[in-house]
């Protein structure tokens, strides 16, 4: 019997995603959205984190943040936390933590996208396409900071 026959093989699958937390802010509504002389700055945060919930569960939280203008004057503030329960079986124990890290926010991220788009879109304002990740950078970034904790 190969190994494709007998269910040994490492796979993913994708049992539910949903918005954990969600919050759009336009505080200075409707002056805010006035033209203006000069393009806001926008400051994009993003974050990944996952927690067990069974032998074979594991939900993994993509969290977003994003905030235009200036620290006085905010034009618009959006934080999300996006999430998934991935069901993750045969796959070796070194393998594991990179999986979860970096394939898992992969396949959350163009929904986390739309979701800020379209959020800033209906606040008035052009919607904020948040650019491409690297997670496996993110990953290795939180690795070293990990590391350098110890």
């Amino acid at each position: 019997m190969s190994e494709t026959d007998n269910g040994n093989q490492p796979s993913i699958s994708v049992l539910a995603q949903y918005v954990k937390d969600f919050s759009f802010e336009n505080p200075h509504a409707p002056m805010s959205l006035q033209p203006r002389q000069n393009p806001p700055q926008i400051n994009v945060s993003v974050n990944v984190g996952a927690r067990p919930l069974s032998q074979t569960d594991i939900e993994v939280t993509l969290s977003a943040e994003a905030r235009a203008g200036t620290e006085n004057d905010v034009l618009f503030h959006a934080e999300i936390s996006y999430a998934g329960i991935f069901r993750v079986q045969n796959v070796p124990a070194e393998q594991l933590q990179p999986l979860v890290m970096i394939e898992c926010p992969r396949l959350l991220f163009p929904f986390v996208r739309q979701i800020v788009a379209d959020a800033t879109r209906d606040g008035g304002f052009p919607p904020l396409l948040l650019d491409p990740i690297d997670f496996v950078a993110l990953y290795q970034q939180n690795l070293q900071h990990a590391q350098a904790a110890n």
